[in-house]
């Protein structure tokens, strides 16, 4: 069902409203907590406010240097702090027309999760959203809801995507990204790669072989390694805003939908895949490749295309284009 011109301005208003209020976030982020000034012995001392119960980190006496920094700092810090609040006020409204205008949605869970990491500035630069949840970001790429009963999920997948520059540079651990969101997350011992919060609610880190080296070393999450990842950070992620069954807003950043489509499509045939996940990849690999083709210009599917992808897709890529003649065509 191709969207309507109210569902595209919407759209369009909340990217507006969420791209400015992020970026206030981050501002807020980056200084790691507000200041403030402490009398101690009857002098006045710099201290960096760092959570909600009012831990601080000493910065100094008051000093040129103190008064310099505090003196940028406070009042970049308030208008940054106004300008979210007044844009988040925005929110319920932007989404609740979302939600009337039956637009994808996405767990709760899954929401809050990404937009602490798009607050950290992690989503795209270090991780891409992949699994199911991606499909909603597909169907916003292509205007057009094709996937209708084909994104439902009960967790959420992710994949390392950052290079070894952005490793040295990263303070902000995934995990602690989770923490931040909900204390009760904890990295599952018998699968590292998955942390959990006490709903039982699953966070999975998958990783591309060809960025092992610039993964951080202080993550607590230590990743699955699969080849098949190699080929999710491949081509042009897309981003697209949408809202989680509640409203939240938040950032989806998904893989390029044609190395997806064909991700999917070869997961479908892969032996250990689980056989109750079989069907529901190939189903969503078709229905993303007719989009793609379709309603998606920026993702041509071409002989230049064709001519570079990895070897082991080239069977997956001629079954999508032509059909698996021992198995036929799958319906939605």
């Amino acid at each position: 069902m191709t969207l309507t011109n109210e569902q595209l301005r919407l759209l369009e208003n909340l990217t507006v409203a969420y791209d400015e209020w992020i970026a206030a976030e981050r501002s807020l982020f980056r200084q790691g907590g507000r200041l403030a000034w402490k009398v101690i012995d009857g002098k006045d001392h710099l201290y960096r406010v760092i959570d909600r119960v009012g831990n601080a980190e000493y910065v100094g006496p008051r000093n040129a240097e103190t008064e310099k920094l505090a003196t940028r700092e406070m009042p970049e810090r308030k208008d940054a702090r106004q300008r979210a609040r007044a844009l988040k006020r925005r929110f319920p409204e932007l989404a609740a027309q979302y939600r009337a205008l039956k637009l994808p949605r996405i767990a709760d869970a899954a929401a809050r999760v990404l937009v602490e990491c798009d607050r950290r500035a992690l989503l795209g630069s270090a991780v891409l959203v992949v699994g199911t949840n991606a499909m909603g970001a597909y169907e916003l790429e292509a205007m057009d809801r094709f996937a209708t009963g084909l994104d439902a999920t009960e967790d959420c997948d992710l994949t390392w995507s950052g290079h070894e520059g952005l490793a040295l540079s990263t303070t902000t651990p995934l995990s602690d990204a989770m923490k931040a969101v909900d204390s009760t997350y904890t990295v599952n011992a018998e699968k590292p790669f998955q942390i959990r919060n006490q709903m039982a609610y699953e966070v999975e880190l998958l990783l591309p072989p060809s960025r092992t080296s610039g993964f951080p070393k202080q993550e607590k999450i230590r990743p699955l390694p699969l080849p098949e990842q190699d080929w999710l950070v491949l081509g042009t992620p897309v981003t697209q805003i949408v809202t989680s069954q509640r409203g939240i807003v938040t950032r989806l950043v998904v893989p390029d939908p044609r190395y997806f489509a064909l991700h999917k499509r070869w997961l479908s045939d892969k032996p250990e895949r689980n056989p109750r996940k079989k069907g529901k990849d190939r189903q969503q690999a078709e229905a993303l490749w007719a989009a793609i083709k379709t309603s998606m210009p920026l993702y041509p599917v071409n002989h230049d295309f064709r001519n570079a992808l990895p070897k082991e897709l080239a069977e997956t890529y001629e079954m999508l284009e032509n059909g698996d003649p021992n198995k036929g065509p799958v319906s939605a």
